[in-house]
């Protein structure tokens, strides 16, 4: 933290000297190795994810966008291709760039990517909680973002949203920053804001949002400085700071318009973008508490709802204790234009990401669907908060005596251990976790979105490989057999051994089809093609893909079946 002037509107001292019991203990260290752990399991794991459904257009946007600068911008297919582009292409451009020294195929180049991204994230979220509330504050941030199945299970294959989601609490953290150097924040400060703003723009528009937050937030510091010291003093600090911010702007507008050309192709693209977003024009249907109900006018609800329900109950706790927190100082309000306010307002860009996305959606209603994963971007700051929330009740504890002090400390590793142990059981499906408020996920099998990704299709070819090289003495079988996939068929197709053919819509084979893959996330797939179970690819023992055996039952290679499915 820097040394500020006295009158500094984000002096933080309180922080300081409320973090000071928990000092002895190396949080940052312990953070540091979170974040190692992370990366070893990302290059261990990268490749147990499956190739989401909206991978393959994402990864011919990203094609397009490098053919528009190898071609010397002549080759300008990406700017009408599909829907595209209205998002930016950072991601996508930097996977396509990166495809000709990569070791790896394209789309485990992707999911490596998207992981390590992922774990950027996680790195930015404990170093917005530390900022705000000291290093213990931070490493629990870190760690209650890792075991959030929303966000982890998400980490390797969801290459909009999490990249999106990384970026806005980067974005968050430097903005914080600015604010704690008012009245003059430095060029460091104000250039890294404005490299990793562009970025998160260069992802989706929607990241204008930012510069909102941290607009409101200088308009309360500078108002608390009228309030104070006079108006004189309140706009000489607000001339000073806003020119301070000036090289921001080119650097943010640069970067967006690299790896989002179409944005500065005519002038009000952007206007377009963000128009087109906050009602997409798609008409499909979306599982909201056992009902289907039209993406493009979601209930109210929809969004707390979905969030109330996938984020782990640790996380619930904190924020319930944060809120509390919050009451009680207003309640008792101390220092009331001084020291309190300004602890309020380095906090404020942090609280409008985590409470204003989802006050605008239940006022805007925009097109929803797939649970929170549009919103992906609020669970950082809301993690933020309840780390903030649980560290404030570990001081509590603390001041209450070493013994309560360290059951609160056991009680929250026992947590933490059981929240790991249930997210590895899941692997590689994290991502359709609900908490016990929906009765986890098997409450909410038939109420709410599961594998909407199509994620447990690469897990079932795999198992599906597995037991047929089984019926054939641990071998690959002399003939080649064929499958139906119903669901993310392109997880399918690039892992498939070459004795097993996909035949989708090839008349009349798939009728004929040796194998059955559906996935159950669309509940008419598992209708369309009978045969014998064999295996189930499960979460918490909820079904999400399952494979069927339609040979003959006299086919003479053709060992006993087992009467239930395998898992």
């Amino acid at each position: 933290m820097n040394h500020l002037p006295s009158r500094s509107i984000t002096e933080t001292a309180p922080v300081t000297a409320r973090t000071a019991p928990a000092a002895v203990i190396p949080w940052d260290g312990l953070a540091r190795l979170l974040l190692f752990g992370l990366f070893v399991l990302a290059l261990l794991t990268f490749r147990d994810y499956s190739i989401s459904i909206d991978e393959e257009v994402q990864h011919i946007y990203g094609k397009k966008l490098l053919a528009y600068y190898l071609s010397g911008f002549t080759d300008k297919s990406a700017f009408v291709f599909k829907d595209l582009f209205y998002y930016g292409g950072l991601f996508d451009l930097t996977v396509a760039s990166l495809l000709p020294i990569s070791p790896f195929s394209e789309y485990d180049t992707r999911h490596l990517l998207c992981a390590l991204v992922g774990v950027l994230g996680v790195g930015g979220t404990w170093r917005l909680a530390r900022l705000l509330a000291g290093p213990r504050a931070g490493f629990i941030a870190a760690v209650l973002l890792t075991l959030s199945g929303v966000y982890y299970g998400a980490m390797f294959n969801n290459t909009k949203d999490v990249p999106f989601a990384a970026g806005t609490v980067w974005s968050l953290y430097f903005a914080t920053r600015i604010l704690d150097q008012l009245p003059r924040p430095r060029l460091s400060a104000v250039l890294k804001f404005g490299l990793v703003f562009g970025m998160t723009l260069a992802i989706r528009v929607g990241g204008v949002l930012v510069a909102g937050y941290l607009g409101l937030a200088l308009l309360a510091a500078w108002a608390v400085v009228w309030r104070n010291e006079g108006r004189t003093r309140a706009l000489s600090d607000a001339g000073r700071g806003i020119v301070a911010l000036l090289p921001s702007i080119p650097v943010a507008l640069g970067v967006m318009a690299l790896f989002w050309p179409w944005v500065v192709q005519e002038p009000g693209n952007i206007l377009k973008a963000v128009q087109t977003f906050s009602h997409f024009p798609l008409n499909i249907e979306t599982l909201f508490n056992g009902q289907l109900v039209q993406a493009k006018s979601p209930p109210a609800l929809y969004l707390p709802v979905y969030l109330l329900i996938k984020l782990p109950e640790v996380v619930l706790a904190g924020l319930l204790i944060a809120i509390g927190i919050g009451v009680s100082w207003l309640v008792r309000r101390p220092c009331y234009y001084t020291c309190g306010w300004q602890a309020t307002v380095r906090k404020l860009p942090t609280i409008l990401a985590a409470i204003l996305p989802v006050v605008l959606f239940m006022l805007m209603r925009p097109t929803v669907y797939n649970g929170v994963r549009h919103f992906l971007f609020t669970v950082p700051p809301l993690v933020v908060f309840a780390a903030i929330g649980l560290d404030g009740a570990w001081r509590m504890a603390e001041r209450a005596g070493a013994r309560i002090a360290q059951a609160f400390a056991a009680a929250a590793v026992g947590i933490c251990v059981v929240g790991g142990w249930h997210l590895g059981a899941m692997h590689p499906n994290e991502y359709v976790y609900f908490n016990s408020l929906v009765g986890g996920t098997r409450g909410a099998e038939g109420r709410f979105e599961l594998d909407y990704w199509g994620n447990s299709v690469l897990e079932s070819v795999k198992q599906l490989q597995a037991f047929i090289e089984m019926e054939n003495g641990g071998h690959p079988p002399e003939r080649t057999y064929t499958l139906v996939v119903c669901g993310n068929a392109l997880a399918a197709r690039y892992e498939l051994p070459p004795w097993l053919k996909l035949v989708n819509g090839i008349e009349p084979l798939w009728r004929e089809a040796d194998f059955f893959i559906a996935f159950t996330q669309d509940r008419i797939c598992p209708t369309l093609l009978d045969g014998h179970p064999i295996l189930e690819v499960t979460a918490d023992d909820v079904p999400l893909s399952i494979v069927r055996d339609r040979r003959p039952k006299d086919q003479d290679d053709q060992p006993d079946q087992p009467d239930q499915p395998s898992r």
